[in-house]
């Protein structure tokens, strides 16, 4: 009985004033963006949020339904981000449960985020470590090629990646490129028409718009050629 007096003392001790968290859509974005550019501190308490665009912080700021200060952080004498530190014991221990952990950059692995709430956990982490790029490539001519891909320093979290993404997403394994300090799980065109899709899967959800209308860019261009069988650009739409 005295130990169970003591849990039930600590437990209300911990939360002061206890906020509740149960899975949305707005939620699993802001998992999303914690994930990629998130950092749980080691006093079990207090939370940071940093990225280069304003418009981020503040998407985070609407998922969580809170007015966060949000401060400059500088990491060089010509570079400058934005930050958001708070505390949060509701939140912090909710991250917990779904895989988030400290130092979670090379031991972040399988999380969990309900399957109705993916497509939105992968469009925050997208906006945080995700990226979009297209070029011709010069194997063909004149076709027209882009990719998205997602960064981590954990091969583990890739792996929960590009196994989740195909189940869900309906996309192929696609391919993960190793590098010194981080690998990227990469989707080739027709994978990424899929996760634009998916990721963006209604109108008017929290997304960084930066990287929105990249992606969106890359669509239009190539949405506004004529393709030949043997996938070259026979020429372009209106030009």
């Amino acid at each position: 009985m005295a130990a169970m007096t003591q849990m039930v003392y600590s437990i209300t001790m911990r939360y002061a004033t206890k906020r509740v968290y149960e899975w949305s859509s707005q939620l699993a974005y802001s998992v999303g963006l914690m994930a990629s550019d998130g950092c749980l501190q080691k006093d079990g308490r207090h939370l940071d949020l940093t990225s280069v665009d304003m418009d981020q912080l503040q998407n985070f700021s609407k998922a969580l339904g809170r007015a966060f200060h949000i401060g400059q952080k500088k990491s060089g004498p010509q570079s400058f981000g934005y930050r958001i530190q708070f505390g949060d014991v509701a939140y912090y221990d909710f991250l917990l449960r779904v895989g988030l952990t400290p130092a979670k950059s090379k031991t972040l692995g399988a999380l969990c985020i309900p399957e109705q709430f993916y497509a939105d956990f992968l469009r925050g982490l997208f906006d945080g470590d995700g990226t979009c790029y297209a070029y011709m490539d010069p194997r063909w001519r004149s076709s027209y090629m882009f990719y998205v891909g997602f960064t981590s320093a954990s091969m583990p979290f890739l792996e929960y990646l590009q196994a989740t993404n195909k189940a869900l997403a309906d996309v192929t394994e696609g391919s993960i490129r190793h590098g010194a300090r981080a690998h990227t799980l990469v989707y080739a065109k027709a994978d990424s028409y899929k996760l634009a899709d998916f990721m963006y899967h209604e109108a008017g959800l929290l997304a960084l718009s930066r990287k929105k209308i990249k992606l969106e860019g890359f669509i239009q261009t190539d949405r506004a050629a004529i393709i030949t069988r043997q996938a070259r650009v026979v020429k372009l739409v209106n030009t």
